[in-house]
């Protein structure tokens, strides 16, 4: 199975995605009835809310980094740890600028 790959750049990858993701359920549950262009413009007026999505996209990340830490492949967690930290940082720039 593809998950059970032990491989840096795959973990690089999941960690791409997976925020992607988040942020898609996060949409559908929190802004159903908006387009994404919409939402995009009401975070702009609410600033909170860029934080709560960003936490909630890189939930998914820490999900998965749990996963692929407790199965031992650590390659991959590697991968996905180092693309949470990239997120992390452009978050704390948002936030911040």
């Amino acid at each position: 199975m593809i998950f059970k790959k032990d491989d840096f750049i795959f973990g690089i990858s999941l960690g791409l995605i997976a925020p992607v993701i988040g942020f898609m359920l996060y949409k559908l549950y929190k802004f159903k009835g908006l387009t994404i262009s919409e939402m995009l413009q009401w975070m702009k007026m609410n600033p909170n809310l860029i934080s709560a999505s960003i936490s909630v996209s890189l939930l998914a990340n820490a999900i998965l980094f749990t996963i692929y830490i407790n199965g031992h492949r650590d390659k991959t967690a590697k991968g996905i740890f180092a693309v949470t930290v990239v997120y992390a940082i452009i978050a704390m720039i948002f936030k911040f600028y």
